[in-house]
Parts: structure tokens; C-alpha cells; sequence
């Protein structure tokens, strides 16, 4: 029985452990974040497509393109900081009007497509998670310590959708994602006043 789970599972089980190790390597802030990162969404968008929760399969997408932002920010960073670091910087009140306004109208836009082309049962906290995801991760590549409240949020969210859904393994990755969300924005925020 669980050899046949296991193998039915395999593709949601690997981009769950993918995406643990995307988790633990960006609260230590090492560069390998990013490949783990783009292979476990790589995984996570045919999980999304065949559980129909279709803003989170475009997410996946989203995030593939953020590894390499985020990979190329990482090293690129590093040769302009005095320590070879980039720096876990607070979000700016300018970022935070700037992502409010670019959040909203990216929410309406998913809700509006899930609702009106997709046989999703779950548009609302499917656009919901999404656009938190598309806004932290941007934050977590701008290494801005802000994203981990916002993971907060969306791992407690992500949590009940996935149960709802009856993802397990990915119910449980969130479940750790939030209680590691805590722990990196702890993390981070001590090595801010280790910089300064």
C-alpha cells in the first residue's frame, strides 16, 4: 500500500521535498535556494494542473522565472556589497505603497480568470495565495525581511486550500513552510542587526 501511494505520489512528494529544502536554504540565505527552488516548482505545476487549482499551477510558472531572478540577483548582488553579501534590507514605505498597487489589480485579474475560464472550485483563495506568493517572492529575491510576514499568511492559507484538496504531502510541506516562515523572519531579522 505505501509503495503504491509512493509511486502514484512521487511527483508531489519530490517537488514537496524540493521545496523544503528551497525553504531551509533561503532562511540561511545560500544560493543554492535558487535551483532547489526552480525544480520544485517545475514539479509543483503539473500537481497544480491535475488538482485544478490552476492560479497556483500559473504561480509554479512565476516562481521558475523568479529562481533565475533571484539566483542572478544573489550572485550579481554580492560583487557590489563590501562583505560579498547582499544585505537583508526592511521594506521601504515607497516598495509597499508600490506593491500594494501592483497586488490588487494582479488579485482581481486571477479571480477574474478563474472564475469566468476555469472549472476552479476555489478562485478566491487560489488568487488570494497566488498573488502573495507573486509579491514574496519578489521580496525574498530583493532579500527584503517583509516577504516572511508575508509567507506567514500565505503558508497559513495554503495550508487549508491544500487539505480542502486533498494534496497531503503538500499540506503538510505548508504546514512546515509556516512554521519555518516564522523562524526565517526570526533569522533574518537577527542578521540585520548583525549588518548594521
Amino acid at each position: 500500500m505505501t509503495t503504491s501511494w509512493l509511486s502514484d505520489n512521487y511527483i508531489e512528494l519530490s517537488g514537496a521535498l524540493l521545496g523544503l529544502a528551497y525553504i531551509i536554504l533561503s532562511i540561511r540565505q545560500n544560493i543554492l535556494t535558487w535551483p532547489a527552488g526552480l525544480l520544485s516548482s517545475l514539479l509543483y505545476i503539473v500537481v497544480f494542473f491535475n488538482a485544478k487549482i490552476y492560479a497556483a499551477m500559473g504561480l509554479q510558472v512565476y516562481y521558475v522565472g523568479m529562481s533565475f531572478y533571484g539566483w542572478y540577483f544573489w550572485l550579481m548582488g554580492r560583487k557590489e556589497e563590501p562583505a560579498g553579501k547582499v544585505p537583508v534590507t526592511n521594506l521601504t514605505g515607497r516598495q509597499g505603497m508600490i506593491i500594494s498597487m501592483v497586488a490588487l489589480p494582479i488579485f482581481g485579474l486571477i479571480f477574474l480568470l478563474l472564475r469566468r475560464f476555469t472549472d476552479s472550485p476555489v478562485p478566491f483563495m487560489d488568487s488570494l495565495i497566488s498573488t502573495l506568493g507573486i509579491m514574496g517572492t519578489w521580496m525574498l529575491a530583493r532579500k527584503i525581511l517583509f516577504n516572511w510576514i508575508i509567507w506567514i499568511v500565505s503558508d497559513l492559507c495554503a495550508t487549508f486550500l491544500y487539505m480542502s484538496r486533498g494534496l497531503w504531502p503538500t499540506t503538510f510541506l505548508y504546514m512546515v513552510y509556516l512554521s519555518l516562515a516564522v523562524y526565517g523572519y526570526v533569522t533574518w531579522k537577527r542578521s540585520m542587526s548583525q549588518q548594521g
